[in-house]
């Protein structure tokens, strides 16, 4: 039985950074990770360009049931941080936009950083393996993988969420974090489109590949970006964003124009060109798909034909069209996944189990869930 200091399970960003944080104090690290090649989420993230921080994370761009639970790891580890660390590598990035910092060539140079962090911290990999048998006896975890069977002192979970499981991503984590009695947030998709009921989905089929920058909300939390028709759905960095605080049986709200009231610029637009068709009207505001969507049944009616009330419905379609979708695409589309091991378990300043000493849990694995944007690659 092979012994090391530290055992990370789990190869991504968040196994990668601390594998090379406790190997460059002396200790020696094993990462093992089920997938043949390191980062795998890491490579097709940001459109294989890796939006690896953002420059105004705070923890108000997180979901948890403990909402301070992330404050003192966000505090310790800032993106400027991470962005001394990049540039360090001679990695170019950009800022896209909201704070959003991309590599302007590729993700993989990002994998490379850690890959070589951790190689300066002299860790060893154990690639295309499963754990299993993991159990505690005195001050000591061992575990097993098809060929080998390992001990350490410390034991780290950063085995991510199910999230994308074409990756191999899957719920290991929370069974590791439940054998050893912890409690776990049932786990939800996160950041992920929303799909229509069938009676919607017929009457919106034709709007597929509209994209509009709107106002969206649910409840008192509302996001501004850019929403996208699919041919199932929504689909869009605007409903990427409100998806992670969706429930199922709740309505969605959405303002087309959130900068314009559109009732009183329909009054206004009556006067001053009373024979001008409403869906001429709303296509200098939205797409033109979109205009004779909701003007459908009076395509032929002219502005001075529309009652005010005919207006307002109008308008408040435009300013505040309210949807019911009927589920989301599932772990299968999400980009990160909701819940996961209760923050009451774990110390919020070292990550470990407070009720098993050495046992760590870490990245996406933990009930943190940060907003789109390279917030949750901060948070790993």
């Amino acid at each position: 039985m092979k012994k090391f200091d530290v055992i990370i399970i789990g190869a991504g960003a968040a196994g990668m950074m601390c594998g090379a944080v406790a190997g460059s104090s002396g200790r020696s690290v094993l990462l093992i990770d089920k997938a043949q090649k390191l980062g795998e989420k890491i490579r097709i993230s940001g459109g294989g360009r890796c939006n690896f921080t953002n420059i105004y994370t705070s923890p108000d761009n997180f979901i948890s049931q403990n909402p301070h639970f992330c404050k003192s790891a966000l505090a310790g580890y800032t993106p400027y941080d991470f962005i001394t660390l990049v540039e360090a590598y001679g990695i170019s990035w950009f800022e896209k936009q909201k704070g959003q910092l991309f590599c302007k060539d590729s993700a993989s140079q990002i994998i490379e950083m850690l890959k070589s962090e951790c190689g300066k911290a002299n860790n060893e990999f154990l690639l295309g393996v499963q754990a299993s048998n993991i159990s505690k006896a005195g001050n000591h975890f061992s575990l097993t993988t098809e060929k080998q069977s390992f001990m350490c002192d410390k034991l780290v979970i950063a085995t991510g969420g199910p999230s994308i499981p074409k990756i191999g991503a899957s719920g290991f984590g929370y069974k590791i974090a439940k054998q050893f009695g912890l409690n776990v947030i049932s786990p939800e998709p996160a950041l992920v489109p929303l799909v229509f009921t069938d009676r919607l989905k017929k009457h919106l089929q034709n709007l597929s590949g509209v994209s509009v920058d709107v106002r969206i909300s649910c409840g008192e939390v509302w996001f501004e970006d850019a929403l996208l028709f699919t041919h199932r759905g929504l689909s869009g960095p605007a409903i990427l964003q409100i998806s992670s605080y969706w429930q199922a049986g709740r309505a969605i709200k959405i303002n087309l124009v959130p900068d314009m009231d559109i009732f009183a610029a329909l009054k206004q637009a009556r006067l001053e060109k009373p024979k001008q068709r409403a869906s001429a009207f709303l296509a200098q505001f939205i797409p033109k798909a979109l205009a004779r969507f909701f003007t459908k049944g009076y395509e032929n009616k002219h502005l001075a034909d529309l009652s005010d009330k005919m207006l307002y419905s109008l308008a408040d379609n435009i300013n505040n069209w309210r949807l019911k979708p009927a589920g989301t695409e599932g772990f299968r589309k999400a980009e990160v996944t909701k819940g996961g091991v209760d923050t009451a378990e774990l110390s919020s300043k070292t990550m470990q189990a407070n009720k098993l000493a050495g046992l760590y849990f870490i990245g996406e694995v933990v009930d943190v869930t940060g907003h789109l944007g390279g917030h949750n690659f901060q948070w790993a």
